[in-house]
């Protein structure tokens, strides 16, 4: 038999926007939150839960099937919620204006993902900061090329600039004691003390000076040569001494290097020309008119021009292109940003300055005082002075070749999305 006790009791909690009931209980736990209704799964009695679902109890407990022991009895099935957008439940931490999922407040930046990094740089519009540490990175990823490379290249040059220095120095020795023997006119004084200096001495600075279009060829090739390592090094690939070597874009360097150097003595014989003129004229005034107004004009224009061509050396060894479009295509991408890369190239030529003093002016001391040369004459300070030489040379052209590709890079990213063709080229190189 059943007592009043065994016949089923009303349940003692109410359904959401029902009116509480009668009778007085205990509240049960809250049932934990069910997942939303699917329209295509009809609530059959006994059927499983959809893919995906868990099958613990109170979450995806299939309808009709027994509640698990102290589970809250399932209340009537609620219908789907109406299509079109709902408003958000109150809460205890309301949102702010504009803000969502992924969003900060009004008007902040939205969340991105870190840029793809597969070498030396983030494949993004780089700052300054980023493109001074992805040319430390470059030594890093490939120093054999870099570095080894660098110092052989410049090795060469300091010794050929080193036997030009002693032979035509030692040759133009007693060219100058003639010629100031000839202007002394049987005078008591001697060279030394009309110059202020000895003629070998003199001598060896005019070769040291004659050795300069040596240096300006060795660093224009390698600069080019050095981009190429560069390039690779953004994509984390490294490429061997061999591989830069037989790059035959670099005879286009090359070529463009002296005709920008044509141009810059046509330019420069504009304004000497003039002034020589003007001085055989007595004419002082004119001349020194001539020679400030021209000079500023010079500096200028040999400023504009460094930078408008400054990405042409990149796009030439990178693009593989013929010789004119690309020159021309290295000029259009200075294009509105003139300032941004003369700007980094200030601090990029500043920085290499002082990385080139704090080098050579030890050397210089050390030679003044130990041979006495202010100008190295002699074989042991031709060689100490060269050393110098070998390692300012490597430090700066490493360093300024390394950023040179970086705004290269950086530029094409900011103007053609560069990064997009990059990240590419990187997944199917991983």
């Amino acid at each position: 038999m059943t007592g009043p006790q065994d016949a089923p009791q009303p349940p003692t909690w109410a359904t959401p926007g029902s009116k509480p009931g009668s009778q007085p209980g205990p509240a049960p736990a809250p049932a934990p939150p069910q997942p939303p209704a699917q329209p295509d799964a009809p609530s059959v009695p006994g059927a499983a839960a959809p893919a995906g679902w868990s099958a613990a109890p109170g979450w995806g407990t299939p309808p009709g099937a027994p509640p698990a022991p102290g589970a809250a009895p399932a209340g009537p099935p609620s219908a789907p919620p109406p299509p079109g957008p709902h408003p958000a439940a109150p809460g205890p931490y309301p949102m702010p204006p504009g803000a969502g999922y992924g969003y900060g407040p009004a008007g902040a930046t939205p969340w991105r993902p870190p840029a793809l990094q597969p070498g030396i740089i983030p494949l993004r519009p780089l700052n300054v900061g980023e493109i001074l540490d992805g040319s430390f990175r470059a030594v890093r990823a490939n120093p054999a090329v870099m570095f080894g490379l660098s110092a052989i290249v410049m090795t060469v040059t300091a010794i050929l600039q080193a036997v030009l220095t002693w032979y035509v120095g030692g040759q133009l020795t007693p060219v100058i004691d003639d010629a100031f023997g000839a202007s002394l006119n049987g005078s008591d004084l001697t060279t030394a003390e009309l110059t202020g200096t000895d003629s070998s001495m003199l001598g060896a600075s005019v070769a040291s000076v004659a050795g300069t279009p040596l240096l300006a060829l060795a660093t224009t090739l390698l600069t080019g040569l050095l981009i190429v390592s560069v390039s690779r090094s953004v994509l984390g690939r490294k490429v061997t001494i061999g591989e830069v070597l037989r790059s035959r874009q670099v005879w286009k360097v090359l070529g463009f290097t002296l005709l920008v150097g044509l141009v810059t003595v046509l330019a420069a014989a504009l304004v000497v020309v003039p002034l020589v003129l003007a001085a055989n004229a007595d004419s002082w005034g004119g001349a020194l008119a001539i020679g400030l107004l021209g000079g500023l004009a010079l500096v200028v224009a040999g400023v504009w021009v460094s930078v408008r061509t400054l990405l042409v050396t990149p796009a030439l060894m990178l693009e593989g292109r013929a010789f004119w479009p690309t020159v021309a295509r290295g000029w259009r991408l200075t294009r509105g940003s003139f300032w941004r890369l003369l700007g980094i190239y200030l601090l990029i030529s500043i920085i290499v300055y002082v990385i080139v003093q704090l080098i050579q002016f030890p050397v210089t001391m050390v030679v003044a005082f130990a041979f006495g040369e202010p100008f190295p004459t002699s074989f042991w300070a031709i060689v100490a002075t060269s050393i110098g030489q070998v390692l300012a040379n490597t430090i700066s052209t490493v360093f300024t070749a390394s950023v040179v590709a970086l705004l290269y890079i950086d530029t094409r990213m900011r103007r053609e999305g560069l990064d997009i063709e990059l990240a590419r080229a990187a997944e199917k190189g991983a």
